[in-house]
C-alpha cells in the first residue's frame, strides 16, 4: 500500500518562501564583499575573509566593501517596507516613494538644512524625515482634489509632476549656493558608497524605530485592503490607520534618503516581487520586503560597480533600469490590481 504525503499547508510555504529570500540575502551580501571595482577580486576577497590577505585587502574588504554592504542592508530593507506600507495604504500598485513626493521632500528638506548651514555628512535625520512627511502628505492632499487617488495611474502621475516641481526647486537651490552644490553633489545621486560610519549609526536607529512604529498599522492596513467600510466595521480607524503609516513611511524614507541620497523605484520593485511571491496580504508581504529590498538595493550596487570598471554608475541609473520596465508591464496590465 503506498501513501501519498500531505501537502504543505500555506504556513510551511510562507516561511520556506521567506528561508530562501533570507538565503538569497545572504548570497547577495557575500557576492557585495567578493566583487568590486579595485583590483581585489573575487579570490582575493574570499581568501581575505578566511583569515590571509594583505593589509590593504583587508581594508578594501572591512572598511569599504563591508560598511557599504550594511547600509544597502538597512537603505534596502527601508525602502522595500515603507514601499508595501505605501501601497497599502494608498491601495495603489503603483504608489512608491520616488513617484509620490516622499524622496523629493527629503531631498529638498536636507538641501535646504544644507543651504542654511548644515553639514550634508551630519544633516539632522529629522529633517529628511519632516521633508519627506510634507511631501508625501501634499501629493495624497492633491490627490484628492477631483478624486484622483481613486485612480491609480492619475495618482502616479499627479505624484511624478510634483516630484518633479520639488526637484527643480532643489536644483533651484543648488545653482544659487556653489557651496550647497559643492557639498552635496556626492550625495544628491544616491549612492552607498563614500559614507562615513557614522551614517551606519544614526541610520539603524531611525530604521529600527520606523519598523517598529510599522507594526501597530499592519492589521489595521489588511483590513483597510477590504474596504474602508470593512475597516470601521471591524472597530479600526481608517483615517488614522493612513496617518500613521504615513509617519511610519516618512521615518523610513527619510532616515534611506539623509543616508544613501535619493534612490527610486526600490518601493516599486519589492512590492512586485513580494506580492508575485506571497500574495498581496501586507501582513504577509512585509517580512519578505524586508528581505528582497536589501537583495534589489546590493545587487544594484554591486552591477553599478562593475558595469563601467574602475569607475562606478549611481545606483539610482541600476534600479531605474530595473524599475521601468516593471512600471510599464504594471500599467499596461489587462486587469489592474487593487490593493
Amino acid at each position: 500500500m503506498t501513501h501519498t504525503l500531505p501537502a504543505p499547508t500555506l504556513v510551511n510555504r510562507y516561511r520556506w518562501r521567506v528561508y530562501r529570500c533570507a538565503g538569497l540575502l545572504a548570497l547577495v551580501m557575500l557576492a557585495s564583499l567578493l566583487l568590486g571595482a579595485g583590483d581585489t577580486g573575487p579570490w582575493r576577497a574570499l581568501s581575505t575573509l578566511l583569515g590571509q590577505g594583505s593589509s590593504e585587502e583587508r581594508f578594501v574588504l572591512f572598511q569599504l566593501r563591508w560598511p557599504r554592504t550594511l547600509l544597502g542592508l538597512l537603505v534596502g530593507a527601508a525602502l522595500g517596507a515603507a514601499g508595501i506600507v505605501l501601497q497599502a495604504t494608498t491601495r495603489n500598485p503603483l504608489a512608491e516613494p520616488g513617484m509620490l513626493g516622499v524622496s523629493a521632500g527629503a531631498s529638498l528638506a536636507v538641501v535646504i538644512a544644507v543651504a542654511l548651514g548644515a553639514s550634508s555628512a551630519t544633516v539632522n535625520l529629522g529633517v529628511a524625515v519632516a521633508g519627506a512627511l510634507v511631501g508625501c502628505a501634499l501629493v495624497l492632499l492633491v490627490s484628492r482634489v477631483g478624486s484622483l487617488g481613486d485612480d491609480p495611474v492619475r495618482l502616479v502621475l499627479a505624484g511624478a509632476a510634483f516630484s518633479s516641481l520639488l526637484a527643480a526647486l532643489t536644483s533651484l537651490i543648488l545653482l544659487h549656493d556653489q557651496r550647497s552644490a559643492d557639498e552635496i553633489r556626492f550625495w544628491v545621486i544616491g549612492a552607498l558608497a563614500g559614507r562615513s560610519g557614522d551614517t551606519l549609526l544614526w541610520s539603524l536607529p531611525g530604521v529600527i524605530g520606523g519598523l517598529l512604529l510599522l507594526l501597530p498599522a499592519i492589521r489595521p492596513l489588511a483590513s483597510l485592503a477590504l474596504g474602508e467600510r470593512v475597516a470601521a466595521g471591524l472597530g479600526h480607524h481608517p483615517q488614522l490607520t493612513r496617518l500613521w503609516a504615513l509617519v511610519a513611511v516618512a521615518i523610513l524614507v527619510g532616515t534611506a534618503t539623509a543616508a544613501a541620497g535619493p534612490i527610486g523605484f526600490v518601493g516599486l520593485i519589492v512590492p512586485f516581487m513580494a506580492r508575485r511571491l506571497v500574495g498581496p496580504d501586507i501582513r504577509r508581504t512585509l517580512l519578505p520586503a524586508l528581505l528582497l529590498g536589501p537583495c534589489v538595493l546590493i545587487s544594484a550596487d554591486i552591477i553599478s560597480r562593475l558595469t563601467v570598471r574602475p569607475y562606478e554608475l549611481p545606483i539610482g541609473v541600476i534600479t531605474a533600469f530595473i524599475g521601468a520596465p516593471i512600471l510599464i508591464a504594471v500599467v499596461r496590465g489587462q486587469r489592474m490590481p487593487r490593493l
